[in-house]
């Protein structure tokens, strides 16, 4: 499921670069250098994460003694560009030019932006976080990776570095002995960015997708969204900035929590069993953007395989899926349960059907 945070519109049918949804991309979890963000006047405070903030903030309530441990695993993209460059036959020394498209050997490639996955591990006992708490440095240094392209040109990879700190700290509430709000707090720490720069530039030191999971070792979390009655006016106070708790993994525990920039409306989000992979858009019906993708043509294919690695990954597998898959993306009864006459709303000469199909929640 956290997965599916992180790729949420990381590419959208059609899948090619020269689509206009996909010339504006990174639209949830953005984490900017705080100075731009503030100069684009845009300094939002609300739960939702789909405008670009410098900072997140997740409070949940949960029971821990102090020698509970809390886990967050932050998570996030670090955007990469992808640049091709053809060989200079007039440079005797060998050098090479920047291109947009450059085909080798049947395969098209294109210059575009990537994005690599980044996680980071927190660990710290629940007595260590009360008064000042904790902070984490994050860091994630740049790079440059280079793919030669035969003799004809090659394909050059750059990351920027990118900076951050995570504040975790504890505060107790009055509601009942041994519950604590726990806050956490993501900043992009990275250097200035000038105010009048593109948003372009502000993305290369940015966290995109920017998510974490929170999970207790010896302790419990409260739902945020169903909490017990004598919790619910403490649920109430906790604030969370561009992000949401929910809890997730097991049902039948709750020690994580999921703090996504894309609201969910319930506890326990699921991907479908009936999906086959993803499609970069998981609030979407897989059996909808499988049949658009097979309807596109060769070429449009082609481009599509060339923009990006994953989106070649999405083709191929729509290319190679059985009847059977198709069908059974088609439609699925979570559960049954029998319709009660209060339900029917009738007597014994009811028509209503014997049994009611109730969807379990899950993302399509």
């Amino acid at each position: 499921m956290a997965d599916a945070v992180l790729y949420e519109g990381y590419l959208l049918y059609p899948y090619r670069r020269s689509s206009g949804k996909n010339r504006v991309r990174w639209q949830f979890g953005v984490l900017a250098p705080r100075s731009w963000v503030e100069a684009t006047g845009v300094v939002g405070s609300s739960v939702a994460g789909s405008a670009d903030a410098w900072h997140q903030q997740t409070e949940c309530l949960l029971t821990a003694p102090d020698p509970a441990t809390v886990h967050v695993r932050l998570r996030f993209l670090q955007l990469q560009h992808r640049s091709v460059e053809a060989a200079d036959s007039d440079d005797p020394d060998g050098g090479f030019e920047p291109c947009d498209v450059l085909d080798v050997d049947g395969r098209r490639h294109l210059t575009f932006d990537e994005a690599v996955p980044r996680e980071f591990d927190i660990a710290v006992q629940t007595g260590e976080l009360r008064g000042d708490g904790h902070c984490a440095a994050i860091e994630v240094p740049g790079g440059e990776d280079v793919e030669p392209l035969g003799e004809v040109g090659r394909v050059v990879r750059r990351r920027w570095p990118i900076s951050a700190t995570v504040r975790l700290s504890v505060t107790p509430v009055d509601v009942s002995p041994g519950v604590l709000k726990l806050r956490v707090v993501t900043e992009n720490t990275a250097p200035s960015v000038p105010a009048g720069a593109p948003r372009s530039e502000a993305l290369r030191t940015s966290l995109v997708a920017t998510h974490s999971l929170v999970g207790v070792r010896g302790g419990a979390f409260l739902s945020m969204l169903d909490p017990p009655a004598w919790a619910a006016a403490a649920t109430k106070q906790c604030r969370n900035v561009h992000t949401f708790p929910v809890l997730a993994g097991d049902p039948e525990h709750h020690n994580v929590m999921l703090s996504s920039p894309i609201l969910m409306d319930y506890d326990y989000p699921q991907i479908s069993p009936e999906s086959p992979g993803d499609l970069f858009d998981a609030t979407e019906i897989d059996e909808i953007l499988s049949l658009r993708t097979l309807t596109l043509t060769d070429d449009e294919k082609r481009e599509a395989r060339a923009t990006d690695p994953r989106a070649a990954a999405i083709i191929d597998r729509v290319e190679e899926f059985p009847n059977e898959v198709l069908e059974r993306l088609h439609g699925a009864i979570r559960s049954l349960r029998p319709v009660t006459r209060s339900l029917a709303g009738g007597g014994e000469d009811n028509n209503e059907p014997a049994g009611e199909a109730r969807p379990a929640p899950h993302l399509p």
